[in-house]
């Protein structure tokens, strides 16, 4: 099922909150034998069940400036929604349905069944997200028309439709820099660059093509930051109007994309000039300087994030208020201790330059949903992502 987990981490002064696929509970008889790794606990929460299908999720996920989580959803061929989560009253409502908000009514293809943007709040406390497609099912002729960004404004309680950047493209990252009255947007399954300025109610191409995935990050120049197909890095500058690319040098080599698994994940540091990134299938940390002039980009590796094998780490990296980067990396289960995989909460403190490994993720309530068989005894449809071991601790399977 569609849930996310909340973790608080001593001295991090952050909360941190992760959204799961969920799963069914694999069959381990009870080991006394201890955990070789410790697990970092946390408390589950089902998303309002309405709102998904197919108990799937994705990285749409953000704290806003209230406290609030918002988790954007998906229920394929039908509809998309924006969940606000209550951490106080652990209450949970929507506070945007896409097909409402849009005035929509289509299905199958045609339905914007996802939302999927990592989800920007602004300086405003408002949250930026985008609609896309889902998938076409057998028979389904229709097709998709577009996607749409959207954003609400938790202060009014309101939200708005900013139209449809690309036809026939869904959304897969929207950035607001508020002060500028400009909105950055990023197309799938093309990444086209797009710029919307709220003075004309108009988007246009930026270009260059973007990286699959590619997120935009705004910089304390104000400049808009994103990932080539490439791998250069893309700078829009908005009082030139201009836009230059540059090759990544990391450590003296040129940054480039392997494979089509290596789908960049970066934040923006507190000094809005570095930038630290991951990629999907790479642990590795990179730090790049976003404001250097020249005619590359420096940026320093700092080794990989966590060890193992079979790296997969979906939009899950995130800078704590004291600077500390965190990641979420799940890793082939290698160590004897149950199967599957393990997902491994890591932390890197830029002042000392230490990597730590805080443990495996584990749920402390495992009673949030019901995994047990349904009548015909087989375990509930799509519960697949989480399993348990030996130990009988709950933990994740899969993770998006």
């Amino acid at each position: 099922m569609r849930t996310f987990l909340t973790i608080t981490l001593r001295g991090a002064g952050k909360l941190i909150a992760l959204t799961f696929w969920v799963g069914g509970q694999a069959l381990f008889a009870r080991d006394t034998n201890p955990s070789p790794f410790q697990y970092v606990w946390g408390k589950a929460y089902h998303i309002l069940p309405e709102t998904h299908s197919d108990e799937s999720g994705y990285f749409s996920l953000c704290e806003g400036l209230n406290g609030r989580i918002y988790v954007g959803t998906a229920k394929y061929g039908l509809n998309s929604y924006l969940v606000e989560f209550d951490p106080a009253s652990e209450t949970q409502r929507i506070v945007i349905d896409t097909h409402r908000l849009c005035g929509l009514s289509s299905t199958g293809y045609a339905a914007q069944a996802k939302i999927h943007t990592r989800n920007f709040v602004g300086p405003s406390g408002r949250i930026y997200v985008g609609s896309k497609q889902g998938y076409r099912r057998d028979g389904d002729t229709s097709e998709y028309p577009g996607g749409y960004v959207m954003v609400y404004d938790p202060k009014t309680d309101t939200a708005e439709n900013l139209g449809m950047p690309y036809r026939r493209q869904g959304v897969i990252d929207v950035v607001a820099d508020e002060p500028r009255g400009l909105i950055y947007v990023v197309t799938c399954e093309d990444q086209h660059w797009m710029l919307y300025e709220n003075r004309t109610r108009v988007y246009r191409e930026l270009g260059p093509m973007l990286t699959p995935y590619a997120t935009t990050l705004i910089d304390r120049k104000g400049k808009a930051n994103a990932l080539s197909r490439d791998f250069q890095l893309a700078q829009y500058d908005p009082v030139s109007r201009k836009i230059t690319t540059r090759d990544i040098m990391v450590d003296g080599s040129r940054f480039t994309r392997l494979d089509q698994n290596s789908i960049p994940v970066w934040q923006l540091a507190a000094d809005r000039r570095t930038a630290y990134l991951i990629l999907m299938n790479d642990p590795t940390l990179v730090e790049i300087d976003l404001g250097r002039s020249g005619k590359t980009v420096r940026a320093n590796g700092h080794g990989k994030m966590i060890q193992g094998r079979n790296f997969d780490s979906r939009g899950a990296l995130s800078i704590a208020p004291d600077g500390r980067i965190y990641a979420l990396v799940r890793v082939d289960n290698d160590t004897g201790f149950g199967r599957g995989y393990l997902h491994h909460l890591a932390r890197f403190t830029p002042r000392t330059k230490k990597m730590e490994d805080l443990g495996v993720l584990a749920v402390k309530n495992p009673d949030f949903f019901d995994f047990s068989p349904r009548a015909d005894g087989k375990p509930p449809p799509f519960s697949h992502g989480y399993h348990r071991l030996p130990d009988g601790t709950l933990t994740p399977l899969h993770v998006h």
